[in-house]
């Protein structure tokens, strides 16, 4: 199951700079994670400092 990232998102970067398989990108207004490429590993819910990265 993927993860998403919610609105409490700061846009911080940490959680790209985490992910092995690069499915994480700067949107428009926060950083979003691409389904398709997320491996659910969970790397990127971990780092984040504003536990705003959850399962989808």
């Amino acid at each position: 199951m993927a993860y998403r990232i919610t609105d409490a998102c700061i846009s911080c970067g940490s959680c790209a700079a985490q992910c092995p398989a690069e499915a994480i990108s700067e949107g428009d207004t926060q950083y979003v994670i691409d389904a398709d490429t997320c491996l659910s590993c969970g790397a990127c819910a971990e780092q984040c400092p504003m536990s705003a990265i959850v399962e989808d």
